[in-house]
């Protein structure tokens, strides 16, 4: 009877440690160099290895799903994919609607040019009158769209080439954070430059559905989180893609 007693014990701590592990399926777009993009066939970036680090921690399997940008919301909306690992900044509106872990990377959002107009544009108030390009489902619309000037900008939306397009002239500026921008000037080959500082704090999180299961696994993967941040695994992460910690707020 005992052994029958202990035999059944561990079978049930068994099932109890297979119900801890589970697959994780993170939302990204696979385009946002250097958080998420494709390089001989394998994708990879900040948020790849940030998401690795976290299933580490948490024993989980990890199965990214890529698709556009502006599908990504509705992907985790509908519960096609868990979370979404691709620089989703916290706003009241999204708060209001899903379940947010803590902050994982701090930002501020700025306006890039074409190289040999950064005079043109050095504050948010010089956007009057200009067309300013933006990333379909971004933040960086509805933030554009809070500034005094707002009625007077031209905001146009893209799902992708709006770096293209400003280098070629046929939108004035685009606006993206300030890390990308930064990376983005200093790999690609298009003539590319900041335009004055950044004009918004942005808080970047990983958002869950907000109901109890959405709930439980972001306090897992938040826990994990700051096992990283307390270890310096999020910060060796950070110099690896940026020489620098973009972590922590100032």
């Amino acid at each position: 009877m005992k052994n029958i007693t202990k035999i059944a014990a561990l079978l049930l701590a068994s099932t109890i440690g297979t119900a801890q592990a589970d697959t994780l399926n993170v939302g990204m777009s696979g385009g946002y160099f250097p958080f998420t993009f494709v390089q001989l066939d394998k994708l990879q970036g900040f948020e790849v290895d940030f998401i690795n680090a976290i299933a580490a921690e948490t024993g989980d399997e990890v199965n990214f799903v890529t698709m556009s940008f502006s599908g990504l919301i509705g992907a985790l909306d509908s519960g096609r994919i868990d979370t979404i690992a691709n620089q989703i900044t916290i706003t009241e509106e999204r708060e209001a609607k899903f379940a947010f872990s803590q902050p994982y990377v701090f930002d501020g959002a700025q306006v890039v040019v074409k190289a040999g107009n950064e005079a043109s544009i050095q504050s948010v108030s010089d956007l009057s009158g200009k067309t300013v390009a933006v990333n379909l489902g971004s933040n960086f619309e509805d933030l554009l769209n809070t500034l005094p000037n707002a009625g007077e900008i031209d905001i146009r939306t893209y799902e992708s080439n709006i770096a293209q397009d400003t280098a070629l002239g046929r939108v004035d500026a685009f606006v993206m954070d300030r890390v990308s921008s930064a990376q983005l000037i200093a790999e690609s080959p298009l003539p590319l430059a900041l335009a004055g500082k950044p004009f918004s704090e942005i808080r970047n999180a990983l958002p869950f559905r907000d109901d109890a299961e959405g709930r439980a696994l972001r306090d897992r993967v938040d826990a994990a989180i700051t096992t990283l941040k307390e270890n310096g695994t999020l910060t060796e992460i950070s110099e690896k893609w940026f020489g620098a910690d973009i972590t922590a707020a100032e």
